[in-house]
């Protein structure tokens, strides 16, 4: 702080003992010394008090900054959420429409009893159950999908 040496710390003590005198110069110098004691806690506080409100001042300033990135990180989610449902509803309704074009095969083996074929389900009873075919595989349907566009993988 101050840039005092040792020989002007003597000079100092020598003018006061003349100036003062050796009788009240130990009580000056206790008073003199409980006051600058006084000053550095004063400083240390207010030293303190500036660091904890600039402390506070960046603490509400990231509550700030976290608020309005949940704020925006809920608005992605909304719209996310929403075109993920509205990508639902377009495949259930690809899902029902192919659905309602493929006709179910027991629907079929019973068109074919009508017209006078002979039935799948009497045949396969008429065979030993070592010797009955494997049962037949589902055949996989595939939907037609759309490309989602450029923009809508980004997020804001």
């Amino acid at each position: 702080m101050f840039d005092i040496g040792f020989t002007e710390l003597l000079v100092i003590g020598v003018v006061a003992l003349i100036v003062i005198g050796p009788e009240r110069l130990p009580k000056v110098a206790r008073t003199a010394g409980s006051l600058l004691g006084r000053l550095n806690r004063y400083v240390s506080q207010v030293k303190q008090d500036v660091e904890r409100d600039i402390h506070l001042e960046e603490l509400r300033k990231a509550q700030k900054e976290m608020q309005a990135a949940a704020q925006r990180f809920e608005i992605v989610a909304e719209e996310t959420s929403g075109s993920v449902q509205a990508e639902a509803s377009k495949l259930e309704q690809a899902l029902a429409q192919t659905i309602g074009a493929v006709t179910p095969p027991a629907a079929e083996a019973s068109a074919k009893s009508e017209a006078g074929e002979p039935e799948q389900a009497s045949l396969l009873s008429e065979l030993p159950p070592e010797e009955s075919p494997a049962e037949p595989q589902q055949a996989q349907m595939e939907l037609p999908l759309e490309p989602l566009p450029p923009d809508r993988g980004k997020s804001a």
